[in-house]
C-alpha cells in the first residue's frame, strides 16, 4: 500500500485549454478520496494522469515515496476500474480475473496454484464465485461491474482507481454497489481515489471529498465538514439534495441587529453572525439556506411580527416516504425549496410563513465562487 500526492499538477491542451490547474492533494495510505464535481471539472483528467493514461504538463505525481510522471501505466502498480467494465468477452470470469497475473505471473512470481487461490478468494469477497466460469454476456451489470473490481482486486496494487464505476448501473445496483465498494475497502485497507459526478455517492464513500470545479480543487474534507462548511457559494451549491436555497441581496441594519435584504423583503441575522456583518452593511451578499432549515411556525409568536418569519405559498410538493419536498413561492418572487417530514401537514396552494433555522444557513461573498463567510462560526446556534 502507498501514499499518492500530486504536487502542481496541470493539464495542458492544445488551444491553451487548460483541463487541471495546479493541483495540489496527498493522499494518505489506505485513505479513500472521492474527487466529485460537474462535467468538465477535472477529475477525471487529474485520475488518469495518477494512473498514467494522460501526460502530465507540469507537476509531479508520486505514489509512495517514487515520482512516476515518466513511469509507464504498467509499472506503476495501480489497478483501475472503469466505467464500462471492459471485460474480454471471450473469456468466462475466471479467466478475466486471471488474466492480469497470468501474464505477468513471472515478475509476481506467482505460480498457477496462487493465481487459483486470489482469484476464488476475490470472487468470494465479491459473491461472484459461482459466476466464475460465465461469460460477460451472460451477467447482469452488476455482476459485470464485480467481476471488473474483482479483476481489481486480485493484483493487490499499491492503489486503486476509480473512474465513474457505478454510472451504468440502475439505482437500486449503484446503492448496492456502493455498499461493497465500502466493505470491500474496509477489509483490504488499500489507498482508493474515486471520481464521481454523483455528490449522494461522494458523501457517502469517501473518508474525505475533494469537490472540484474549473480544474482546480474547491475544497478537500470530510464529507460531513464539506456539508456543513461550504468553502464558498459552489460548494454550497453542489453538495447537499435538494440544493441550498441561494438568495442574492446586501447585508443591512434593522432596529435589533443586522438582516439580510433581499428584493422587498429582510431577514434578521442572528447575533453569532454579528463578527461578519460588521463592516459589511450596504454590501452585496448571498444568503444560502439548505432546504431542511426551513420551519413550519404553528404559533402566532412566528407571525408578521417576526422579521425572520416570511410570508410564502406552496408552489408543488414532492412526496418522498418518509418526508416531502415543498417548492415554495416566497413574497418577493424568489422560488425556495424545503424539506420537511411527510407528517407536516400541508397543501398545495396554502398560504404559510416561514422560520429559518439559521444553524443549518450560510452567508456568502457575491458570484459562483463567493467565499463562506460564516463557516468558521459555530453550527447550529440560532
Amino acid at each position: 500500500m502507498a501514499s499518492v500526492t500530486l504536487n502542481d499538477v496541470c493539464k495542458d491542451y492544445p488551444g491553451g485549454i487548460r483541463a487541471v490547474d495546479r493541483v495540489n492533494l496527498e493522499i494518505a495510505d489506505a485513505e479513500f478520496v472521492v474527487l466529485v464535481g460537474p462535467s468538465g471539472c477535472g477529475k477525471s483528467t487529474t485520475l488518469r494522469m495518477v494512473a498514467g493514461l494522460e501526460e502530465i504538463s507540469d507537476g509531479t505525481v508520486r505514489i509512495g515515496d517514487r515520482v512516476v510522471n515518466d513511469v509507464a501505466p504498467k509499472d506503476r502498480d495501480i489497478a483501475m476500474v472503469f466505467q464500462n467494465y471492459a471485460l474480454y468477452p471471450h473469456m468466462s470470469v475466471y479467466e478475466n480475473m486471471a488474466f492480469g497475473l497470468k501474464i505477468r505471473r513471472r515478475e509476481l512470481g506467482l505460480g498457477r496454484k496462487q493465481i487459483d487461490t486470489k482469484v476464488r478468494e476475490a470472487a468470494a469477497a465479491l459473491g461472484i464465485t459461482e459466476l466464475l466460469g460465465r461469460k460477460p454476456k451472460a451477467l447482469s451489470g452488476g455482476q459485470r461491474q464485480r467481476v471488473a473490481v474483482g479483476r481489481a482486486i486480485v493484483r493487490s496494487p499499491q492503489a486503486f482507481l476509480f473512474d465513474e464505476p457505478l454510472s451504468n448501473l440502475d439505482a437500486k445496483l449503484r446503492v448496492e454497489m456502493r455498499s461493497e465498494i465500502k466493505r470491500l475497502h474496509r477489509q483490504l485497507r488499500t489507498t482508493t481515489i474515486y471520481v464521481t459526478h454523483d455528490q449522494e455517492e461522494a458523501m457517502t464513500l469517501g473518508d474525505r471529498v475533494v469537490v472540484m470545479h474549473g480544474g482546480t480543487i474547491q475544497q478537500s474534507a470530510s464529507p460531513q465538514e464539506v456539508y456543513d462548511r461550504p468553502a464558498n457559494r459552489f460548494v454550497a451549491a453542489f453538495i447537499g439534495t435538494p440544493h441550498m436555497n441561494l438568495l442574492d441581496g446586501r447585508i443591512g441594519r434593522g432596529d435589533s441587529g443586522f438582516t439580510f435584504e433581499f428584493g422587498s423583503a429582510a431577514i434578521s441575522l442572528p447575533f453569532h453572525w454579528n463578527t461578519v456583518a460588521e463592516g459589511r452593511v450596504g454590501q452585496d451578499a448571498s444568503l444560502g439556506i439548505r432546504p431542511d432549515a426551513i420551519g413550519f411556525p404553528q404559533n402566532s409568536a412566528a407571525g408578521p411580527g417576526n422579521p425572520a418569519s416570511l410570508p410564502a405559498r406552496i408552489s408543488l410538493i414532492e412526496p418522498l416516504g418518509d418526508r416531502k419536498d415543498l417548492y415554495l413561492q416566497v413574497a418577493t418572487g424568489c422560488p425556495w425549496i424545503a424539506r420537511v417530514d411527510s407528517r407536516v401537514s400541508v397543501a398545495e396552494g396554502q398560504e404559510c410563513r416561514l422560520s429559518i433555522d439559521f444553524g443549518r444557513c450560510h452567508l456568502f461573498e457575491p458570484g459562483e465562487m463567493g467565499r463562506n463567510l460564516t463557516a468558521d462560526l459555530a453550527v447550529g446556534l440560532n
